[in-house]
C-alpha cells in the first residue's frame, strides 16, 4: 500500500490521518452517548470511566476494547487536530470532544504523556512558541521550582513505594473486591517471598511483581539470546504464580497468574530474547530519529506514546496493537524518510 502511494505519500498520509481522526471523533461520540444513556438507566457514574470487567460492562468502553488501548488510538487523533496550524471552529469542538473522551478513559500513563506532549507542542512547535521570552521564562521557573521541591518529590516517591495505594501509572489488571483483604505495596511486591490468595495487587504493584518474575525466570533459564518463544512465557508465569501463592482465580474470575508481563520490553525479551528486544529498540530509535529530523510532531507524539505505553502494556502482543503500530509506523517513517532525503 505504501509503495503504491510512494510518489504522493504526503497527500496520502494527510488523507489517512484526517479520515482516521474524524472516525475517532465519531467513535468517541458513540461511547459518550452510550455512557449518558447507561447513566440514566443504571444511575451509576462508573459508566463514564475506564472499562469494567469481561462479565460486568460498567466502564465507558467494554473490557474487550481495553481503555488504555483506546486512549492511545484517541490520542493520535487529538494530536492531529492540535497540530493543525489553522483551526476552524468545528475542529476546535471535535478536539475538545476527543480530550474529554481521553480524560474519561482514565489511562494515567497516556494522559500524563499527552499532557507533556501538548505543552511541548505549544512551547516549541506552535506559533505561540515564537514568543521566546515567555517560553524561556517558563522553563527557568519550572527548573527552579523542581530544584526547590526535589526533596519533597523524592520523599513522596519513597512514600508511594511503601504505602498501600491503588494509584499508579498502570490500571488494575483485576478489580478489587471483597475477596481481597490486603493491598500489596510496590515494596512488598518486590520483596515478599510469598503472598496470600487474599492479597490484592494495585496496577503499579502488579507490574513491579511481574518485573520481579521476569528477573527470576531470567536467572533460572537460558533465555538471553532467543527467549522462551512467542507466548511460551505464559506457562512460566503461571508456575511462578503458584510458587508465590498469589490469587489464582476461580470459576468466574481470572487469577493474576494468567496475566502477561504487562510490559512490552519484558514480554519481547522473555519470548524473543535479546535479538528481539534489540530490534524493538532499533525500531523505536529509528522512528524517533526520523520524526525529529522531519520535525513532524504527530510522528514524535506517536513514538513517545508507544515508548511509554510499552512500559505498562504488552501492546504488540494484541492483534489491534500490532496492526495499529505497524500501520502508523510505516505511514510516518515512509513519508518522513522521503521528506528527509529531499
Amino acid at each position: 500500500m505504501f509503495l503504491v502511494f510512494n510518489n504522493n505519500i504526503k497527500n496520502f498520509k494527510e488523507s489517512v490521518l484526517k479520515t482516521y481522526s474524524y472516525a475517532a471523533v465519531i467513535f468517541s461520540l458513540v461511547f459518550l452517548i452510550r455512557a449518558l444513556i447507561r447513566f440514566f438507566l443504571y444511575n451509576n457514574t462508573s459508566v463514564f470511566f475506564s472499562h469494567g470487567e469481561y462479565n460486568l460492562d460498567t466502564g465507558i468502553v467494554p473490557k474487550e476494547l481495553n481503555a488504555i488501548h483506546v486512549s492511545v488510538f484517541i490520542a493520535i487523533a487529538y494530536f492531529y487536530f492540535i497540530t493543525k496550524k489553522e483551526k476552524f471552529k468545528h475542529e476546535k469542538i471535535v478536539m475538545l470532544i476527543l480530550l474529554l473522551f481521553l480524560v474519561l478513559l482514565s489511562s494515567t500513563n497516556v494522559l500524563i504523556i499527552s499532557f507533556i506532549l501538548s505543552l511541548v507542542y505549544y512551547f516549541f512547535y506552535s506559533k505561540f512558541a515564537n514568543k521566546l521570552r515567555l517560553r524561556n521564562s517558563i522553563l527557568v521557573l519550572t527548573i527552579f521550582i523542581s530544584f526547590l521541591f526535589y526533596k519533597k518529590i523524592k520523599a513522596f516517591v519513597e512514600l508511594e513505594f511503601k504505602n498501600n495505594t491503588e494509584k499508579g501509572i498502570g490500571h488494575n489488571v483485576i478489580s478489587k473486591s471483597d475477596n481481597f483483604e490486603n493491598k500489596i505495596t510496590m515494596y512488598e511486591a518486590w520483596n515478599n517471598k510469598t503472598f496470600s490468595p487474599k492479597d490484592f495487587f494495585p496496577g503499579t504493584a502488579f507490574r513491579v511483581y511481574q518485573f520481579r518474575v521476569f528477573l527470576e525466570l531470567f536467572e533460572e533459564n537460558s533465555i538471553f539470546w532467543k527467549g522462551f518463544g512467542f507466548n511460551a512465557s505464559n506457562i512460566k508465569i503461571e508456575q511462578k504464580g503458584v510458587e508465590h501463592n498469589i490469587y489464582l482465580g476461580d470459576a468466574n474470575h481470572e487469577g493474576y497468574q494468567k496475566k502477561n508481563f504487562h510490559n512490552q520490553y519484558l514480554q519481547i525479551f522473555a519470548e524473543l530474547g535479546f535479538i528481539g528486544f534489540l530490534l524493538l529498540m532499533l525500531i523505536l530509535f529509528f522512528s524517533l530519529k526520523t520524526a525529529f529530523n522531519a520535525k513532524d510532531f504527530i510522528h514524535i507524539s506517536f513514538t513517545f506514546l508507544m515508548i511509554s505505553l510499552f512500559l505498562t502494556e504488552s501492546f504488540l502482543w494484541r492483534q489491534r496493537g500490532i496492526v495499529f503500530f505497524t500501520v502508523f509506523f510505516c505511514l510516518f517513517t515512509t513519508s518522513n524518510t522521503k521528506k528527509n532525503l529531499k
